[in-house]
């Protein structure tokens, strides 16, 4: 940013100073042509023709450096046949006048045709009454007053941009200094989140920056609450499999007759509590991409098709509109699916409605599995959402279903309610799910 602003400061500096010194020059100089001009005009006013055809002057020229010779101040008249009439400041020189060409307005250039002396000349050409010759009025002034005021100028704008452009360099260094000290701010505050166990940016920032420092907090309460899943999953995997653990230890211990299939039931279990955590790990993994999209009817017709091979007597109706999306893993959104369906053919009289209801509106998109079996009492639907619940211990099963069912859709922001089927009478599990943008 420094960089920058001095390079522009530069370049405007340059391209003003170079604007600002042309135009005052062309100033100064124009003053000085004016009063060149000014004493032509009088030369011219002043000029007749004598009696034998030349040019004189019927009064003296005001200026006292006409007859001071090499005053810097000359004036010359050429005429067709007459030779040059120069003012006495000429004294043994002579100026070079084009005559091949008329100026019928006053004509203006510098001419270098005196060695150590610039001249600034400006030439007329005159036809005077009672003459046919037209007559070349010149006058020329030395420079070297006209370049010293230049050179004068060309000096103040030079120190004067100089101070100027440093002026406003040191200004934008202490402008970027100061911009971004909330910055450094913010950097020692993630200093001390690091190095003395904060937890957030809680320092007095300005408006520019908050923005920056709300999604900062709100990274760090994610990645906590990350931590603590973590954590959660970690201790939730470690009970899970402390108790199978201890009956395999128990029954290895005492030599049990039904060791072998203590071992085949207790390892049963524990390969679906560590498939239950490896789906919420997978989940969690999956939601911080925030790049999830799954179709909700192709994974509920590819879910009713492997139903259908394990319960054939079961009739699996399914409805709702196609192209609804949900913002999860088609791999997760194939579990959940498949685990609600399987129980309700599992446990049901056979018939199982899944209905896809999406509002276009809706934010979410609601899921509405039921069955025609037995259902589940009001006052056991908290508990059966719990690891390992079971209310029909008959039938093989681990008691996970539910659980990771309600896991994998908390992860990625939805909700399941159980409730009772007004149309089968059995159980309705209304599964909501959020859907994709």
């Amino acid at each position: 940013m420094i960089l920058i602003a001095a390079g522009w400061i530069t370049m405007l500096l340059l391209l003003g100073g170079v604007g600002l010194d042309r135009t005052l020059n062309a100033l100064v100089t124009s003053q000085f042509d004016e009063q060149l001009d000014y004493l032509l005009t009088a030369m011219i006013g002043s000029a007749e023709i004598g009696p034998e055809g030349e040019v004189y002057f019927n009064r003296p020229l005001g200026d006292q450096r006409f007859l001071e010779p090499n005053s810097g101040l000359y004036w010359q008249i050429n005429g067709g046949g007459h030779e040059p009439w120069p003012s006495r400041s000429l004294w043994d020189r002579t100026l070079e006048i084009d005559t091949s060409h008329d100026d019928a307005k006053p004509h203006f250039y510098n001419s270098h045709q005196f060695e150590g002396e610039s001249l600034r000349v400006v030439e007329r050409s005159i036809r005077l009454p009672g003459s046919d010759i037209r007559w070349h009025f010149v006058v020329a002034g030395a420079r070297a007053g006209l370049d010293e005021q230049i050179s004068n100028i060309r000096s103040i704008l030079i120190w004067s941009f100089a101070v100027l452009g440093i002026g406003l360099f040191l200004m934008a260094v202490a402008q970027t200094w100061a911009g971004l000290s909330p910055l450094r701010r913010v950097r020692r505050a993630i200093q001390r989140i690091r190095t003395a166990g904060a937890n957030r940016v809680t320092d007095p920032l300005p408006q520019e920056v908050q923005p920056m420092v709300d999604e900062l907090n709100a990274l760090l309460a994610h990645t906590e609450k990350q931590a603590e899943e973590a954590r959660t999953h970690a201790g939730n995997l470690a009970h899970a499999l402390k108790t199978p653990l201890t009956v395999l230890t128990n029954a290895a211990s005492a030599h049990a007759d039904d060791l072998p299939e203590a071992v085949l039931r207790e390892a049963a279990l524990m390969r679906r509590q560590v498939d239950h955590h490896l789906a919420r790990a997978r989940a969690v993994g999956r939601r911080a991409t925030g790049q999830a999209r799954a179709p909700v009817m192709d994974s509920a017709v590819a879910v009713e098709r492997a139903v259908s091979r394990l319960y054939p007597d079961a009739r699996l109706d399914i409805s709702g509109p196609a192209g609804v999306m949900v913002a999860i893993e088609r791999q997760d959104l194939d579990e959940l699916l498949g685990n609600l369906i399987e129980n309700a053919a599992k446990y049901g009289g056979g018939s199982v409605f899944v209905t896809v209801d999406a509002e276009p509106d809706a934010p979410q998109c609601v899921v509405w599995v039921e069955d025609d079996g037995a259902g589940i009492p009001e006052a056991e639907r908290v508990r059966i959402f719990a690891r390992g619940a079971r209310l029909d211990t008959e039938k093989p099963g681990t008691g996970l279903g539910l659980a990771i069912v309600r896991d994998v859709v908390e992860i990625y922001g939805g909700s399941v309610e159980l409730d009772e089927s007004e149309d089968l009478g059995g159980l309705l599990v209304k599964m909501r799910l959020p859907r994709a943008g």
